[in-house]
């Protein structure tokens, strides 16, 4: 049942005491975001009334945790000044999301922000934009905890209680070692530092037991954060530039947050709809986008049923044909949306890359011919008993066979040809295996009827 504006500010207000006292700081955010979004499905402007009337750490954490469409609305309505100062609270990472944001809405108004922000911080924000949204920089943070090689821990750890009292980092559960130029040697978890005293020295500690020296430049795109992540159980990635300067680090929640990106993309993908335009607001946006690939299936459609319409004088002659046709295309399309789904989700998890296409396309058209071998009998036998027609049963199931051959091999090479040309594979790749299923499961079935039962 919903709540009323009424019951919802007294529990944001209770929400808000707790963290001002010191408790519940862990889920403070993210719950009194999810209670400010329920006030302004009810009412936007209390919604930014009651935003703005939270202290600065909190509205800056509670802005982060909100959705895209809540942030828009709300930077829409707080103005340059108040703005800066609620980034100047927030980790680099976030404060660059916001500002982007900003800019996709007044590109002067930004420009206005990051002004008013402290020299230093604009400039890191500056450069952190500058990356594009599928490069590793876009997702960096600038705070971190680091121990020079030739310092003791209880130096470091000294000089982080001072560091956290000033500019409040949080997350602090790996320490970054570098040398005296800040190139990145190697990070251990900060839990390691409690096995050793206070006046053991880094290089000591690396030289007897080693240190993860795992890391990405900017540049690198995203899917190599979400790789090193998954292949070296990684919660934290350090990012260097090309002389291997500690640049800053890539944190769990954004490695969390592009892994969930990434599986969204690909299921609108391949739906043919995109997340950015589902989410938004604007129905004729996200219209747009579902119409265009509605378009291009219409234009696949018609390719079928023009091959269908070469056999026309076959399908008057045995309707039974038609009664059957859809079974071979459904069991092509389901067996190529199978092989389809599998490549595509390799190629996202870096199993697999286009070089190694003969192997991957040689498994899929293998297990294909299995399963075809075995409906294709099945299928025999059950066309035979319905229509009593022996050598329709040939038909369907010859067909079947090499529908199921076409599905698995272009259900494999569909994914690794747009991957290869550098276009994501899970976009457009079912629509593209559609028509091939279809075209080659009718062909294939009409064709052989026309050769053999006429």
């Amino acid at each position: 049942m919903q709540r009323n504006i009424d019951e919802l500010c007294i529990e944001i207000e209770r929400r808000i005491k707790l963290f001002q006292e010191g408790m519940d700081e862990n889920a403070h955010a993210y719950e009194i975001a999810e209670l400010l979004e329920e006030v302004r499905e009810q009412s936007k402007p209390r919604f930014i009334e009651l935003l703005k009337s939270f202290p600065e750490d909190l509205k800056a954490d509670v802005l982060a945790e909100l959705s895209k469409s809540a942030q828009e609305d709300a930077l829409e309505a707080i103005d340059a000044k108040e703005l800066a100062e609620i980034i100047e609270e927030m980790d680099t990472d976030d404060a660059a999301d916001i500002v982007q944001q900003i800019e996709e809405i007044d590109e002067v108004k930004a420009g206005e922000v990051l002004d008013e922000i402290d020299e230093e911080e604009s400039k890191v924000i500056r450069e952190l934009i500058s990356y594009d949204e599928d490069e590793a920089g876009a997702y960096m943070q600038t705070e971190l905890f680091k121990a020079y090689i030739d310092e003791t821990i209880g130096e470091s750890i000294k000089r982080l209680k001072e560091i956290k009292k000033v500019s409040g980092l949080d997350n602090a559960y790996h320490v970054f070692i570098v040398d005296n130029k800040d190139r990145f040697l190697g990070m251990m978890p900060m839990e390691d530092l409690v096995l050793h005293g206070p006046n053991e020295i880094y290089r000591n500690i690396i030289d007897r037991e080693g240190a993860l020296t795992v890391s990405i430049r900017p540049q690198d795109p995203i899917d190599k954060v979400i790789e090193l992540a998954g292949n070296y159980n990684m919660n934290v990635i350090p990012v260097v530039d090309e002389w291997g300067i500690l640049l800053g680090r890539i944190t769990a929640d954004d490695i969390y947050d592009l892994m969930e990106k990434q599986a969204t993309d690909q299921i609108y993908g391949m739906a043919g709809v995109q997340e950015e335009s589902e989410e938004s607001e604007n129905i004729i946006k996200a219209g747009k986008t579902r119409a265009f690939w509605l378009g291009i299936n219409l234009v696949t459609a018609i390719a079928a049923s023009v091959v269908i319409g070469f056999f026309d004088s076959t399908i008057q002659s045995i309707v039974a044909l038609a009664v059957l046709m859809p079974i071979v295309a459904s069991m092509g399309g389901n067996a190529g949306t199978q092989s389809l789904t599998v490549t595509v989700r390799q190629l996202a998890l870096g199993d697999i890359d286009p070089t190694e296409a003969k192997r991957v396309i040689t498994k899929e058209v293998l297990l294909s011919l299995g399963n075809g071998l075995i409906y294709a009998v099945v299928m025999g036998l059950i066309a035979y008993t319905w229509f009593d027609m022996p050598m329709l049963g040939v038909v369907i199931g010859l067909s079947m066979v090499i529908n199921l051959i076409a599905a698995g091999f272009f259900g494999a090479m569909i994914p690794l040809v747009l991957k290869g040309l550098g276009i994501d594979p899970a976009v457009g790749s079912s629509v593209l295996l559609t028509t091939v299923t279809d075209v080659v499961g009718f062909f294939s079935f009409l064709g052989l009827a026309t050769l053999i039962l006429l």
